[in-house]
């Protein structure tokens, strides 16, 4: 973790070969840009690249978009507040 400006989850065990999730907080004009990098290997040799090629990286890509969303609309409203009490 690096306070305000980044921190990083990362798997250590689970069902993928490896998962890497860093998060990066960028201060703008109007409020903070957050930028999302994740690394991840499906298992299964051949048949979990196929598998991640076809479905797991557009899955990810929804999820993280929709978890985004639903940050924002908590920090932009009163919303945070039940979270934090």
């Amino acid at each position: 973790m690096n306070k305000h400006a980044s921190f990083t989850d990362e798997m250590e065990k689970g069902d993928f070969t490896h998962m890497k999730h860093d998060h990066f907080f960028r201060e703008i004009d109007n409020g903070t840009v957050m930028i999302d990098i994740m690394e991840f290997g499906a298992p299964y040799g051949i048949f979990g690249k196929w598998f991640e090629k076809l479905y797991l990286r557009k899955y990810l890509r929804k999820l993280l978009a929709l978890r985004n969303e639903i940050i924002k609309e908590y920090a932009e409203s009163e919303k945070w507040r039940v979270i934090l009490d």
